[in-house]
């Protein structure tokens, strides 16, 4: 429940700062910075290297990967043929393909499927969502920025980006079946406990709800995408397709309907891919996600 609290404590806060003139106007690009460069890189060498690799991974791991995938086909194909810009697209594919599984997925796992669910939530979370968005995410935000690059320069941008450095030696680490020592540890869960408070900070003061936006029928699409079409894919897949039942696959299912992903916000924000869009998508989806959640969670209750 604590994190919940803070969610909403922080996004407020950056709201606020809006109208704090002693804060300069790019405030955010500064915290957006600081969570790319510091924060996720700490994130990664914690927990990379602690994850268990084998076959029970494949369900949870896919809400992440195909999800992302599903997103990329989907309005990729539908931004081509309406003509959108790519900076549109872009911003949709991950603020849509990415879901807050940890920071809102945790305590609400938690709270309904206690520490067992936890378990499978973190494996979503960390080798899902957290790698998808430090490869693929980074790839696409490179692809779709304004920015025109050939080849080389793409492959540099991705082996450059300081979450995909982090989580190359921690996956090495992993492989090894080595951890850095305790005090390092300690630091990097502390550094990378700063993701959530200063990223909604940095989404609160970009957050600008205005009801003439041109923005409100891309974010409803987006939000609809995120929140109803890639839970209601998963459901079908995993319960229908291949009958999987249980714990493993109702969490699966749950973490698929989490908002979008608070970094995968900051990252479409540092690329400039549509940043007001990108942070009504997060200021919007993550409060309107407490009532889909509680429709998903009646859904795989009661079918």
């Amino acid at each position: 429940m604590d994190n919940i609290i803070l969610i909403f404590l922080c996004l407020f806060t950056g709201i606020a700062f809006q109208f704090v003139k002693v804060f300069p106007k790019n405030m955010h690009v500064s915290l957006n910075q600081f969570v790319i460069y510091v924060s996720l890189p700490a994130l990664a060498l914690y927990y990379i290297p602690k994850i268990e690799i084998s076959s029970a991974l494949l369900y949870p791991l896919g809400i992440a990967w195909i999800g992302f995938g599903l997103s990329f086909l989907f309005f990729y194909s539908l931004g081509k043929y309406l003509g959108w810009s790519k900076k549109l697209i872009g911003c949709l594919i991950l603020t849509a393909g990415l879901g807050n599984t940890s920071f809102v997925g945790f305590p609400v796992i938690e709270a309904l499927y206690g520490n067992k669910g936890l378990e499978i939530a973190i494996i979503v979370d960390q080798p899902g969502s957290f790698v998808v968005m430090a490869t693929l995410g980074i790839i696409t935000a490179t692809l779709f920025s304004r920015e025109t690059l050939n080849t080389k320069s793409i492959v540099l941008k991705i082996i450059l980006f300081p979450p995909f450095i982090a989580f190359f030696i921690a996956l090495i680490l992993n492989f090894l079946q080595q951890d850095f020592p305790e005090m390092f540890q300690n630091v990097f869960q502390r550094v990378g406990n700063t993701v959530t408070p200063i990223a909604l900070v940095a989404v609160g003061l970009q957050l600008k709800i205005e009801k003439k936006s041109k923005h409100w029928g891309f974010l409803v699409l987006g939000l609809f995408f995120k929140l109803m079409i890639t839970p209601a894919f998963f459901y079908v897949i995993y319960r229908k397709v291949f009958n999987g039942t249980g714990l493993l696959i109702d969490v699966s299912i749950m973490e698929a309907a989490m908002a979008p992903m608070i970094t995968a916000t900051i990252l479409a924000s540092s690329y400039g891919l549509k940043p007001k869009l990108s942070s009504m998508m997060v200021g919007i989806g993550i409060p309107l996600s407490f009532i889909t959640l509680a429709f998903w969670y009646w859904v795989l209750t009661s079918f």
